[in-house]
This record gives C-alpha cells, sequence and structure tokens, in this order.
C-alpha cells in the first residue's frame, strides 16, 4: 500500500486540534475534524446562562501572533477574523494589606508603577529582571518550547548551557528573588508557576517564561470573548477546505498492522484515513490507541480549579478586566493544593470581568463575572463524589471571602450562575478531575513529558496540553502546529521516532 498522508483526521476541535488543522491545510492535506461537542472550543468553549456569554475555559490569552501562524498557514490574517483587544493594565492585583498594583506590560509604565508601590530600589530590580526574562524566553521558544523531541540527548545543544548560565535550571521563586526582594513583587512574578502545576518553590526558573508571556509579550482579549478565537480558527479552516463532524464522539480506531487506517463515531460513521492526530486527554487517546507508553512513575497531575461564573446586576470599581485577590497566605497555599490535598484556607483568587472590555457578552446594564479558585484534583483532594456536598458550600464559602474582600452586595447581585467543580471536569473526561493536565515536573517536562508519538502506532500523533509542550494556550497552539509536523515531515528532528514517523507517512 501506497503510504500516504492525503487524508488526515483530527480528534477534537478544541485550540491543538484547530491548529493542526491549519498547519495540514496549509500544507495541502485533506483534512477532517471530528469533535463530540457541537461547536469548537473542546476547553475553550462558551457557556451560555441566559443571554451571559463566559468562557467555559482559559480567560488570559497570551502570544497571539502563534494563532497568527496557524491563520497564516492556509493564507489567513487573525486582524481579518478576530478583534483582539490589548489590555492595559493586564492585570490588577490586591493584597491582603489593602496595597494594589496595576501590572502593566510595557516597560516604562511598569517602572513607575513599582516605584510608586515599593521604591526605587526594586524599580531597579524589575528592570534587570525583565531583560532576564526577555533573554530567557528568547533562549527557550524556539529550542525547548516550539520543538518536537524524540531524546533527551536533543537537550545537549549550545541553548542548554545558555539556559543554565541564566539559572533556568534553578529554582523559581530563589531566583525572581534574587531580582525584587518585596514579597508582594515576587507574587505577582510567580504565582503564574501554578498554571505549571508546579508551586513557585519547586518550580523550575524556565517557567519564568510564562511571566515573560504574562507580563512583558501582552495580554489581549478578543471582542466577543475568549471563545471567539475557537470560533475564527475553526471558520478559517472551513473556508480552507477543511470538514467538521460536530456531535460526533470517536469510540475506536481501525488498525491494520502499525497503521490506523480509519475513525469510528458513536454515530455510527466510518472515516477513512491515512493518518491522525488525537487531541483527547491521554487516557482516552492511549485507550483508542490501545497502548499505554511505560514510564517509571507515574503521571503527576496538576492542581484543578473551581470556577463561580456568575452574571450580576451590578459590578464594583475595585476590579479590572484582570484581577488577581492574593489571600495573606502564600506558601501554606501552594502546600494545601498541592500536597495536603485540602481547600485553600486563605485563598487566592483570579476575578475576569470580560464586561469590562466587552459589554455585549451580557445583558444591557448587566455583568459577567469568572472566579477561579485553584484546588486539589481528584488525586490528591476531595474526590468528584465528595464535591457533590462541598461544592454548594464552597460556593457560599467563595462568595462571603469576595464580600469580605470588598465586593459587597456579591452575593445578592448574582442574576445567573454555574458553579464549576473537579466533579464536572472529571465528568467531562479530565484526568484526576483537573483542565490542566499533567503537571510540569521536571520530570515531565521537554523530552521527559508525554511524547505527541506513540511506540507501535506508524500514522498516529497527539496533541494538547497533555503532550509537548504543555498547558496553556500558546503552549497548545504549538502543539497542534508540532503535531502538524510530525505528519508532513516538516520540522521534524532526527530522533529515531520522528525517523519512523516520517517513512510512514511520506508519499
Amino acid at each position: 500500500m501506497r503510504r500516504t498522508t492525503d487524508h488526515v483526521v483530527v480528534v477534537g476541535a478544541g485550540l491543538s486540534g484547530l491548529s493542526a488543522a491549519l498547519h495540514l491545510l496549509g500544507a495541502g492535506r485533506r483534512v477532517t475534524v471530528v469533535e463530540r461537542a457541537a461547536g469548537p472550543g473542546g476547553r475553550a468553549g462558551v457557556l451560555d446562562l441566559g443571554g451571559y456569554l463566559a468562557d467555559a475555559g482559559p480567560t488570559v490569552l497570551t502570544m497571539p501572533h502563534l494563532a497568527g501562524e496557524a491563520f497564516g498557514a492556509v493564507g489567513d490574517r487573525l486582524e481579518d477574523r478576530l478583534e483582539l483587544v490589548e489590555l492595559h493594565p493586564a492585570y490588577h492585583m490586591r493584597f491582603a494589606d489593602g496595597s494594589a498594583l496595576d501590572v502593566h506590560t510595557r516597560a516604562e509604565a511598569m517602572e513607575e508603577e513599582i516605584r510608586r508601590f515599593a521604591g526605587p530600589r526594586e524599580a531597579a530590580g524589575y528592570r534587570r529582571m525583565r531583560a532576564w526574562l526577555t533573554e530567557l524566553y528568547s533562549v527557550q521558544m524556539r529550542r525547548f518550547i516550539d520543538a518536537n523531541f524524540d531524546s533527551p540527548f536533543q537537550l545537549l545543544t549550545p541553548d542548554l548551557a545558555r539556559l543554565a548560565a541564566l539559572g533556568g535550571l534553578g529554582r523559581l521563586g530563589p531566583r525572581i528573588g534574587r531580582f525584587l526582594s518585596d514579597e508582594r513583587l515576587r507574587r505577582a512574578f510567580t504565582f503564574q508557576a501554578l498554571y505549571a502545576g508546579v508551586p513557585p518553590t519547586r518550580a523550575l526558573a524556565a517557567y519564568a517564561v510564562i511571566a515573560y508571556m504574562d507580563t512583558i509579550a501582552g495580554v489581549y482579549f478578543p471582542r466577543g470573548g475568549m471563545h471567539a478565537l475557537s470560533r475564527a480558527l475553526a471558520d478559517s479552516a472551513a473556508d480552507a477546505g477543511g470538514e467538521f463532524r460536530w456531535a460526533s464522539e470517536v469510540t475506536s480506531l481501525e488498525r491494520r498492522g502499525d497503521r490506523v487506517t480509519a475513525v469510528r463515531t458513536a454515530q455510527g460513521e466510518h472515516i477513512p484515513c491515512d493518518a491522525v492526530i488525537l487531541t483527547t486527554e491521554l487516557p482516552d487517546a492511549y485507550r483508542l490507541l490501545g497502548h499505554e507508553p511505560r514510564r517509571p512513575v507515574a503521571l503527576r497531575h496538576s492542581p484543578s480549579a473551581v470556577v463561580l461564573h456568575v452574571g450580576t446586576d451590578r459590578t464594583w470599581p475595585v476590579l479590572g478586566h484582570h484581577t488577581i485577590s492574593f489571600g495573606r497566605a502564600w506558601k501554606r497555599t501552594f502546600e494545601e493544593i498541592t500536597r495536603t490535598g485540602r481547600l485553600m484556607s486563605d485563598p487566592s483568587l483570579l476575578i475576569t470581568r470580560p464586561t469590562a472590555t466587552d459589554p455585549s457578552l451580557a445583558p444591557p446594564g448587566r455583568h459577567l463575572h469568572y472566579v477561579l479558585a485553584p484546588c486539589p484534583n481528584t488525586a490528591t483532594g476531595p474526590s468528584a463524589r465528595d464535591w457533590a456536598d462541598l461544592g454548594p458550600r464552597y460556593r457560599d464559602a467563595l462568595v462571603a471571602e469576595l464580600e469580605r474582600r470588598g465586593l459587597d452586595g456579591f452575593g445578592a447581585s448574582i442574576q445567573a450562575e454555574r458553579l464549576v467543580t473537579p466533579a464536572d471536569w472529571t465528568a467531562g473526561g479530565h484526568a484526576a478531575g483537573t483542565p490542566f493536565s499533567v503537571a510540569h515536573t521536571f520530570a515531565q517536562t521537554g523530552p521527559f513529558r508525554p511524547r505527541n508519538l506513540v511506540r507501535g502506532v506508524g500514522n498516529a500523533v497527539l496533541a494538547g496540553c497533555g503532550t509537548t509542550p504543555g498547558v496553556g494556550i500558546p503552549t497548545v497552539l504549538i502543539s497542534g502546529k508540532l503535531a502538524a509536523a510530525r505528519v508532513t515531515g516538516e520540522l521534524v528532528p532526527r530522533g529515531t521516532g520522528a525517523r519512523r514517523l516520517r517513512k510512514a507517512t511520506a508519499p
């Protein structure tokens, strides 16, 4: 049989699947995207709460040029598909001592804000830290993030020496502490480690690259909500010739030898293919492939989150578009959600108010708020079953805490709401009840992270936040591009697994 990759089936229309589809279409492949939901987005979908259009997943968009790369693969332009608003400030931070800090991504504005907030010495430290973050990003992006790995030996490059010289192989918290002595400022530039599923004291300093994305590269919001990005990518792919099968759940893969020859769905569809990209949760992908790679140590998952979506009849002037409300506790908070499995006794919360930028997301005169509280995943803390009783009580505790922190009358203002807990993430198929997938521990980073190739299958590739390069909108967009490169043979490194796939899929 002539081994081509003329027709590729992408399972899942989340951001990684849509990115993969666009890069494949741009490489001349015929693409069918199969999605179990009625529309695009996956984690980045939408909830309609009676006229309040809430983002179901991520609310912070950084590095939009990566989405631009996906559009550009088919000759499209992001600016023709999506209106992005750069947020100034990117974040408003409020601390338990009553102080407040606006996080600006422009150097002069942020330096002046830090000078006001903590004095000239900290402002000078910020200048040095900003230069360090920028260099760290330049070293990591193309070599360690936007790259397929087949062996740890691929790390042995001059860039690894540069990364080590920059302190990227040390610990994040102490490294930031070399620049900033004010504990509040240290929080502002290390809380992003939670996105990687690791406390700042244990996270690699290399993950300061997330702080670069958050506090230097710029934070954006699409008109129409974050889910507008998913719709725009799907529309672009459809206009480029991609075919979508909505409300179709893949139940099995047909195999002939080491190759997938077709995809079957619960709706009775039989879709022949030359290659397949799976963007499902890792356990589901391995189940479909009939093989789970052996690892010396079981995978560790990131903490989870409780999210309270509320539509209200008022808002509060202390809130920005994105507000981080820090509790007094810090190290104890991470200990609780990552090790002891307890709910935060003194929570730090992300409060997003998208109607501050796009009032059309709520009925006239109303407002939309998204409150995210990190919590243990179900492997560490309460089980999915426990959350049936715990969820409503924790919801009330969050409302009370918000009112104590200055959002007077928050509970009484609620007109519509949706509470999402680890039980809901579990019901949605997320392993360990977390939407943040596999944690970025050292043993689960770079070439040690679950690979996007699976041994024994010659024409199947994985994409999404569980595989290379990891969790977050920028990284899942890259994940889709890397998966497409595995199929087309472009940008493929010289590892043995890459050679196997190239041989299996070459025309």
